[in-house]
């Protein structure tokens, strides 16, 4: 007795997990994270029973739904599932698997393709915040071919263009959610910034650390992690996102200067352990407060004079770049723009397998907005 829920498994730029309308899932948040767990492997190292990929960055999940809010195409709903704990967790966006969203549409027919570019607005549920895609769509259908490589993802493939302007304020509603450019904590002058994801800065030098270490060197680094999560925590507090101890935000990044032709040299934390590459949100959350003065990242950062800038933050894989232009007006900071290349690609288009007493397929969502809300 299986309940089978049609699945589409993608890599969306460096991350991996499966796409799935919400209303192929159950409609209550206590039966969805069950259903979810399930089907990811999860609470186990290697998710052995389960399609999850034994970390991080391919244990991740994307609810989607066609939006019936005014301007918006699509509504996207993030899951992160911990391969290690029971942990199902609603608080944060993922810019890579976005990358999978806008072609993920067009393939369920929830968005109608132009020819050869398909924009696409797509509302986070998660960050109650936009971000506008290109899609590219020569006839009228998805391509995932192309000649953009990522670093981090072998080959190349077609890009998906994403704009995250919209995203500032993306769970605190400001962009400094302390008021201030930098503040203490630990001891250490840290910066606070929220832009498609809450961010606490800590200068490497800080801590200890280069800001060139590989990940494998920080992942073994207990005392650091547990610093960082300490460090974190009250970021969270003062930021007023509540006790944070057991989600990923805010997310605790390390920054030094560069070393490699880029603008800044950071390893992206998510949180216990070191991202591979360097997140979607956390580049714009980074690449913000390069242009922004006063903040930790802006002192350290190499800019090419002023106005638009291409940010190039050097990361464990290689580097990742984000075209930012902010403007300040008397007190007030507008991020006009916050752009960059993903790419995606489907790699398998099938059913996941829940045994029925998780859930026998009734009651099903009626949309991503629903499930997120549910009780």
């Amino acid at each position: 007795m299986m309940t089978k829920i049609p699945a589409y498994l993608y890599r969306g730029g460096t991350s991996k997990g499966p796409l799935i309308l919400a209303s192929e899932l159950p409609g209550d948040r206590v039966t969805l994270d069950r259903v979810l767990l399930t089907a990811m492997g999860s609470p186990h190292r290697r998710q052995v029973d389960g399609i999850g990929g034994a970390e991080t960055l391919t244990s991740k999940i994307a609810v989607v739904s066609k939006s019936a809010r005014q301007a918006i195409d699509v509504d996207y709903l993030f899951v992160q599932v911990n391969p290690e704990s029971d942990i199902v967790d609603y608080s944060s966006n993922c810019g890579n698997m976005l990358s999978a969203v806008g072609p993920f549409a067009l393939e369920m027919g929830i968005v109608q393709a132009q020819d050869p570019e398909t924009r696409i607005s797509i509302f986070n549920i998660n960050t109650n915040s936009k971000i506008d895609v290109l899609i590219q769509t020569p006839g009228g259908e998805v391509t995932y071919e192309g000649d953009v490589a990522i670093d981090g993802v072998p080959g190349t493939a077609a890009p998906v263009k994403q704009n995250f302007a919209g995203t500032v304020g993306s769970k605190t509603g400001k962009l400094l959610p302390t008021g201030k450019p930098t503040e203490l904590i630990d001891g250490i002058e840290v910066t606070c910034i929220d832009v498609a994801v809450p961010m606490v800065i800590v200068p490497a030098a800080g801590v200890g650390k280069t800001g060139y270490e590989s990940k494998a060197e920080l992942d073994l680094d207990a005392g650091l992690i547990a610093r960082l999560q300490k460090i974190r925590v009250e970021a969270g507090h003062r930021m007023g996102l509540g006790d944070c101890s057991k989600l990923v935000i805010p997310k605790p990044v390390l920054v030094a200067p560069p070393r490699a032709g880029g603008s800044i040299a950071s390893r992206d934390f998510v949180p216990f352990n070191c991202h591979a590459t360097y997140s979607v949100t956390g580049s714009m959350a980074l690449s913000t407060a390069c242009i922004f003065p006063g903040t930790v990242a802006h002192r350290l950062a190499k800019l090419s004079g002023t106005g638009r800038q291409v940010i190039a933050i050097e990361h464990p894989g290689g580097a990742i770049e984000v075209e930012s232009y902010g403007r300040q007006i008397g007190a007030t900071f507008s991020l006009e723009e916050a752009t960059l290349l993903r790419t995606c690609r489907k790699l398998f288009e099938g059913r996941i397998c829940i045994p029925a007493r998780i859930w026998d397929g009734h009651n099903k969502a009626r949309d991503a907005a629903q499930l997120a809300f549910a009780a």
